[in-house]
């Protein structure tokens, strides 16, 4: 019963201590973003082995990036001369908080609309670039959007260029309502004036590319090029199973899909595609 009577005899306290102090511990920190979980083939990923090129490793799914990043990856060091800047819309439809959400994702992401452009030169190759970021809200497609790839089309016309355009979008900005699905029209008319100069047109379609973009300008390249498992469509799955009544495949709408049926002519890896680029604008008359 004395083990139990002098319970006192066997804690050990500090006396320069709290009891409190001595027995809490500091839980373990993991700093955020430590790992990603690939949309793909759902596994984790450690962070630093996505590389500069963020693909995973186990499927080759190449995770989304800014179009900063893009042009980082693409173009030759020092070679890209921006246009078409300081275009903005007057909200054609006075929607609500529209201009303030704009302002903040400019704010937020750098750019000023949800695509880039301008001249550069990719492995010496000159061409017009356009490159889309889905972190613009969703890259979708308003008026500004339609302006500046339909006046990249025109000055690449003009001055004989070849373009090479990055698409990636969730579809037709809402915001800007009939507005924006009027840029389907503005852009392809400006493509098959490109297209009649004898010009070259590459696109390179990645994650994802889906509404307006992929039923025009996306899929008006003389070349289609994809990034592995990138999703690329016109409507979303569920709304296709619904109408036609039956359960699609599980690869639908992936660049692997698209390829096997003729929409795409290649899937090239991120890491490849900078020499992939260069070699076929090169291939098709371009000039340094």
């Amino acid at each position: 019963m004395a083990l139990f009577g002098k319970k006192d005899k066997y804690i050990r306290i500090n006396p320069n201590r709290s009891l409190l102090n001595e027995t809490a511990q500091k839980k373990p920190e993991v700093p955020d973003a430590l790992f990603s979980k690939c949309p793909a083939c759902k596994r984790l990923i450690y962070q630093k082995e996505l590389g500069q090129e963020k693909m995973c490793q186990h499927c080759s799914y190449t995770f989304r990036i800014s179009a900063f990043e893009r042009l980082a990856l693409t173009v030759d060091e020092g070679s890209f001369e921006e246009w078409f800047t300081g275009i903005e819309t007057n909200n054609p439809l006075d929607f609500p908080d529209y201009l303030e959400k704009l302002a903040a994702v400019r704010k937020k992401t750098g750019l000023d609309e949800a695509v880039m452009t301008g001249r550069a030169r990719i492995v010496g190759q000159e061409v017009a670039l356009g490159i889309m970021d889905a972190s613009f809200i969703m890259a979708s497609m308003g008026t500004v959007v339609g302006e500046k790839i339909t006046r990249l089309f025109e000055l690449a016309t003009e001055q004989g260029l070849p373009v090479v355009l990055f698409t990636a979008s969730g579809g037709a900005r809402m915001q800007e309502g009939i507005m924006s699905l009027m840029q389907m029209a503005k852009i392809s008319a400006a493509v098959k004036r490109h297209s009649n100069a004898g010009l070259f047109y590459l696109t390179v379609l990645t994650d994802p590319t889906t509404g307006g973009v992929t039923a025009s300008f996306a899929m008006e390249g003389d070349i289609i090029l994809a990034e592995p498992q990138a999703l690329v469509g016109f409507a979303g799955r569920r709304v296709i199973e619904t109408t036609v009544r039956e359960q699609l495949p599980d690869d639908f709408q992936k660049a692997e899909f698209l390829q096997e049926h003729g929409f795409v002519d290649a899937i090239v890896k991120r890491q490849e595609l900078r020499e992939t680029i260069g070699y076929l604008v090169r291939l098709h008359g371009g000039k340094k």
